[in-house]
């Protein structure tokens, strides 16, 4: 079963970059998606492109996030709200960052995994999307960053063996460069972006991220 088999979906981070392209696909396949982000104008924009239903949170807020996400009973979450510095070696991190980085990307992961299993376990389906990165799995001189994309990589692993036999499954998706806005706020040095483009490896497309999502 792919996701677009599925009824219902929750997508985090959904105002802009992978998580609009996400909401966008899903909703063309003719699920109900409910979209989550803070900017309440893009995700307005977002309803009126695409049909979805919106719901405005900052997922650092585990409360309302758990009393919100645990009342939908969607067979899919997506989890993909993330913030961070994409090259910021650790001893350069402000400790703010450090604070905001983890709150959003790896205690907000694990409260939103934690209110959608429920039910999802009680129906004998459903389906963990987790957002993870290149930089999860390999050294590459993003301290924080990496270190927030490692804890999910680990989260989906191990729950692919805690919900085993459950009907739940879980994918992990880990991604390189995407040209999204995340990116160009994370990767801000135009001499490191001229060095990747030596390479000539070029950055995919958030509909291209989108898509192996809803493949999966």
């Amino acid at each position: 079963m792919t996701i677009s088999d599925y009824r219902s979906a929750l997508v985090t981070g959904a105002s802009a970059g992978i998580g609009a392209a996400v909401v966008a696909d899903l909703c063309s396949r003719g699920l109900t998606v409910h979209a989550v982000a803070r900017r309440e104008d893009r995700l307005e924009a977002l309803a009126a492109a695409t049909g979805c239903a919106t719901h405005v949170l900052d997922v650092r807020d585990t409360t309302a996030m758990d009393d919100l996400f645990g009342s939908l009973g969607v067979d899919v979450l997506v989890n993909n709200a993330g913030v961070g510095r994409a090259i910021q070696s650790l001893p350069d991190a402000d400790p703010v960052d450090i604070d905001q980085t983890i709150a959003t990307n790896v205690t907000a992961a694990l409260h939103a995994v934690r209110s959608v299993l429920g039910p999802m376990i009680e129906r004998g389906r459903g389906h963990i999307v987790n957002v993870g990165s290149v930089a999860g799995l390999y050294p590459l001189l993003s301290g924080v960053y990496g270190a927030s994309k490692g804890a999910i990589h680990l989260m989906s692993t191990n729950l692919r063996l805690e919900l085993a036999g459950t009907g739940v499954r879980v994918t992990e998706i880990c991604s390189g460069r995407v040209r999204t806005e995340f990116y160009d706020a994370a990767i801000d040095d135009p001499d490191l972006r001229d060095r990747f483009k030596e390479t000539g490896i070029t950055e995919i497309t958030s509909k291209d991220v989108a898509t192996s999502i809803t493949y999966a």
